[in-house]
């Protein structure tokens, strides 16, 4: 604790004389003079807060101005304190003015609360409830945000810090600003004896969990893409944290003490400055663009504040993206200093031992046990090296360290991480090819519970990087969009994690295709390494070109044979292709079976292909996986498994043949599958079903909703109804289920399809067929904006739903898309997102497949289809993929019965298209401009 008062500046005795002056002889009473004297309190204010911003440079400066900031608040106050002493000397006698919380540690930014503590004498009287009355409201006057401002005696304020943890950490800095400082001095030394009697362990317990509770409420990965710098873990209350800790525990010459004692480095403290001073430039920018203490580094400040740092683009990778990168470089810093802290706290007995990564492993009865040899030892329940000279000796040990912590499901001691770090330098091209450090690699990847923790681990002490330098690149990178929520290596971190828990059985449930087949594949390593590089060609041009050649130079440095390394080249190159095909063509279509069958090749590399893409959508973060997704994926893995059954290959002519007859024939059991189910009651209708429907139909859907399709139909027809509308809510797509059985017309798609987007849902599918009687039966599966199914709990919405999309289908106008002004999200507003239309004759046999990208909004869809339709245009079935704000949607259509090849009949709907991809663009960058709003240069994406 501190209880000193900073000195008063040069600008602080300037400005109690220009008080003085103003008050003369008429004093605080005087409403004049108290105004004028108020006013040069706020300009002092406004001038502290101008200078402090002066002293940021560039990417640094922030801790000084910090400093400087509350200097300068320092002396408005002691200046305020005393012109209202010279009004009520009596009451100013009894109180003393304190400084608490981070402003007493010396620290404050533009827009945050003051934290003051307005102490009295346990005899003040009423005369010093004036003066605390008459400060609080002059502090008010000068436009100041008073936080937790109250007026306690000693006893009260120690009563108050007895019961609650955080009143009792404010007080750790406890600061004199004016007023009676033998006050301060008392209520800190029986602080001081109060914390002695009762032991450290509760208070340390209680900040560490405090700790815990507040991550947890920000998001517990220090690598969420949009941070909160000052509550996200590895941001400032963390750096706080550890001092506030240091103070109780060691008094205010903390980490001085630390470093005599060798506890820590000095470049431990210089991490700590550097962290600091970064995380409080940030601070300052964020709080001059909000205008108000928000301290959420959200999309659309990111780009502003990198540039307003000096952040600019590089050739593949943008400043805001280079900014962020230094930010979650930073976030690492304070999470290795928080283990160092941590560590001393465990050693000194104040905090739990910890559980290790999964379980406690006990020491020995005389102190550190060895563990596997005599490398490495187990030092308050974490393992370390036994000696750390035979780093130097062998730097194969550094890899063995994590071996050894993944058998044992261990954490590692911060001496041990530290160590690492100081021998970063011996990991060199040799220790890359040493076929030992590859064993306890592979041991690390492939046998640990739980392989991310351990190379969490291994990124963090800067060792996997270095192993694996195309890893090393991606270490805190960022993709400035909507769709990413964590850097890319924390991403790739957890697409590991998924992967190890569907090996364990765990996923059953959400992911049953991908469970059954785990234990099939024959590549278990190349999965892993595939899973472990997916994203390593990120930053480099194209990802999935560029990561299939890094990946290609890792695994061949790490000894694999040429053909497992062709294997884990060919899944990172492929990584997206089973998520593009499932999401953006038409799987009932044989072309795209058969095309993706040749890409795929054979039934292993599907396995493998199906696993790495669920686990890398699984770990792009909270609501991107859902049911709808996971059918798409489950159907084009059936096909395809059909078609590639017993080693058949399409790549020959006959080979393709050979597929399109198996697709046929499943197809064709399908169809049986339904004529013997419904053969009880009406097989004759199930017969005529069957035929009135193409191929497509039957590979696209299951037997369940083959069954109740047909069901609808005969329903409808026996009603002799002409149009038929039924709404399901199917939970296992995550979805709601809209079939329209109608007489086939123009428009019929876009007045649905608008029709859906006014009443507020989302279009995620849609499967559209004629029969062969002439009639359209269409299949769309739809959402809430929020992603579940529509209408779920609100059974007069899905009414509606039904009553507005029967009145669609038999013809009544759709009511125009909604356009004008939209409510606007200002991180949406962030991104440029190019508008793209593109034309594809080879995607399908039976149409034109047209690809539109842009930035999503509801109706868009509608509005797209509606060109469409002006165009004569007959569409046969949509497909809809999305990316955060990014929308691509994909129709598959006609133009008289055939494809559109003419480029001259080809064009105006790509003009049409593109003017309503970039209207909807073209208006959101309007509106971030006038709200001043930085953007990025390029386009999103993955």
């Amino acid at each position: 604790m501190t209880v000193a008062a900073l000195p008063l500046s040069l600008d602080g005795l300037r400005l109690r004389a220009e008080i003085a002056a103003s008050l003369g002889a008429g004093g605080w009473s005087d409403k004049a003079a108290r105004l004028a004297a108020i006013g040069h309190l706020k300009a002092a204010v406004t001038q502290g807060r101008d200078k402090a911003f002066a002293r940021l440079d560039g990417k640094s400066g922030g801790l000084e101005a910090a400093r400087f900031l509350a200097n300068a608040t320092d002396s408005a106050l002691e200046a305020l304190f005393a012109a209202l002493e010279t009004h009520n000397p009596e009451g100013a006698e009894q109180v003393s003015l304190c400084a608490i919380g981070g402003y007493g540690a010396g620290e404050l930014a533009p827009s945050s609360d003051i934290d003051l503590l307005f102490l009295k004498a346990d005899s003040a009287g009423q005369a010093a409830d004036r003066f605390i009355e008459d400060l609080v409201y002059g502090l008010w006057d000068m436009g100041l945000v008073v936080g937790g401002a109250t007026a306690r005696t000693t006893g009260e304020t120690l009563a108050l810090a007895r019961e609650n943890v955080s009143e009792r950490t404010s007080l750790l800095s406890l600061r004199v600003i004016a007023g009676d400082a033998r006050l301060a001095f008392d209520l800190e030394a029986k602080l001081r004896a109060e914390a002695g009697e009762a032991g450290h362990a509760g208070f340390v317990e209680a900040k560490l969990k405090e700790r815990d509770n507040r991550i947890s409420r920000a998001g517990r990965s220090r690598y969420t893409v949009e941070p909160n710098i000052k509550d996200s873990k590895g941001g400032l209350r963390d750096l706080q944290l550890m001092r506030w800790l240091a103070q109780f525990l060691y008094g205010q010459d903390a980490f001085e003490r630390w470093v005599a004692a060798g506890l820590l480095t000095v470049n431990d403290v210089e991490r700590y400055l550097r962290a600091a001073d970064f995380l409080w430039t940030v601070r300052f920018h964020l709080h001059a663009l909000t205008g108000g203490k928000d301290d959420r580094l959200t999309f659309d400040l990111q780009p502003e504040i990198a540039s307003r740092m000096g952040y600019e683009d590089a050739e593949n990778e943008h400043g805001v993206e280079r900014f962020m990168r230094r930010y979650f470089l930073t976030a690492m810093d304070v999470g290795s200093l928080t283990r160092l802290v941590c560590a001393k706290l465990e050693a000194d007995a104040w905090k739990s031992r910890p559980r290790g990564l999964t379980r406690f492993l006990p020491e020995g009865e005389g102190g550190p046990a060895t563990l596997d040899g005599e490398d490495f030892v187990l030092r308050e329940g974490r393992i370390d090296f036994a000696d750390e000279k035979r780093i130097e000796a062998d730097p194969v040990v550094m890899m063995r360290l994590f071996e050894i912590a993944a058998k044992h499901s261990a954490d590692l001691h911060p001496d041990a991480m530290s160590a690492i770090g100081r021998s970063l330098r011996l990991v060199d091209d040799n220790f890359r090819s040493d076929s030992r450090a590859a064993r306890s690699f592979f041991a690390t990847l492939l046998d640990s519970p739980e392989p991310q923790a351990v190379l969490r681990l291994m990124t963090e002490a800067g060792l996997l990087g270095r192993y694996i330098p195309e890893f090393g690149d991606i270490v805190a990178r960022t993709q400035f969009n909507m769709y990413h929520r964590y850097t890319v290596d924390e991403h790739t971190l957890r697409t590991l994690a998924w992967l190890r828990s569907i090996e364990k059985g765990e996923q059953a449930e959400d992911h049953p295709l991908a469970t059954k087949i785990v234990g099939q594949i024959k590549h278990r390593r190349a999965l892993h390494l595939a899973a472990l590089l997916h994203d390593t060609g990120k930053g480099q041009g194209d990802q999935c070109e560029e990561g299939a050649i890094r990946a290609a130079e890792a695994c061949t440095r790490l000894g694999l044979p040429e053909d497992e390394v062709e294997l884990v080249s060919w899944l990172v190159r492929s990584h997206l292709t089973m998520s593009d095909t499932a999401q953006r063509r038409d799987i009932g279509d044989p072309k795209t079976i058969i095309d993706f069958a040749r890409i795929v090749g054979s039934i292993e590399r599907l396995r493998l292909l199906l696993l790495l893409t669920a686990i890398d959508i699984r770990a792009v973060g909270e609501g991107i996986w859902n049911g709808w997704k996971a059918q798409l994926l489950r159907d084009l893995y059936s096909a395809t498994a059909a078609v590639l059954a017993d080693g058949h290959s399409v790549l020959a002519e006959a080979g393709e043949a050979e597929a399109r007859a198996r697709l046929t024939a499943k197809a064709d059991e399908a169809r049986a599958q339904l004529a013997a189910r419904m053969a009880r009651f009406d097989e004759a209708f199930a017969r005529e079903w069957a035929q009135e429907l193409p191929d497509s139909y039957w590979l696209v859907f299951g037997p369940e909703d083959r069954l109740r399709h047909a069901l609808f139909v005969r329903a409808t027809r026996a009603m002799t109804r002409d149009i038929a509308v039924a709404v399901r809510v199917d939970r296992r797509r995550a979805a709601t289920e809209v079939l329209i059985h109608a007489p086939d017309r123009d428009r019929l798609f876009s007045d649905i399809a608008a029709t859906l987007a006014d009443i507020g849902a989302n279009i995620v599918g849609a499967h559209v067929e004629t029969t062969r009687s002439g009639h359209a039966f269409d299949v769309f599966l739809i959402q809430e904006e929020s992603g579940g199914p529509y209408g779920v709990g609100r059974s007069r919405a899905l009414d509606t739903l039904q009553a507005r999309v029967t009145r669609a289908a038999a013809g009544e106008p759709a009511r125009p898309a909604k356009r004008g002004p939209h409510a606007m999200k200002r991180r949406a507003a962030a991104f440029t997102v190019p508008s793209t239309v593109e034309f594809d004759d080879t995607a399908s046999e039976a149409a034109t497949v047209i690809e539109a990208t842009g930035r999503d909004r509801p109706g868009l869809l509608s509005e797209l289809a509606r060109v469409l339709a002006d165009a004569g245009l007959s569409l046969q079935g949509a497909r809809i993929d999305g990316y955060g704000e990014r929308a691509v949607d994909v129709f598959y259509v006609l133009k008289n019965g055939a494809k559109l090849t003419d480029e001259a009949d080809r064009e105006p709907v790509r003009a049409a298209l593109l003017s309503i991809l970039r209207e909807e663009e073209a208006q959101w960058a309007e509106e971030a401009r006038a709200r001043g709003l930085a953007r990025a240069r390029a386009s999103t994406g993955r």
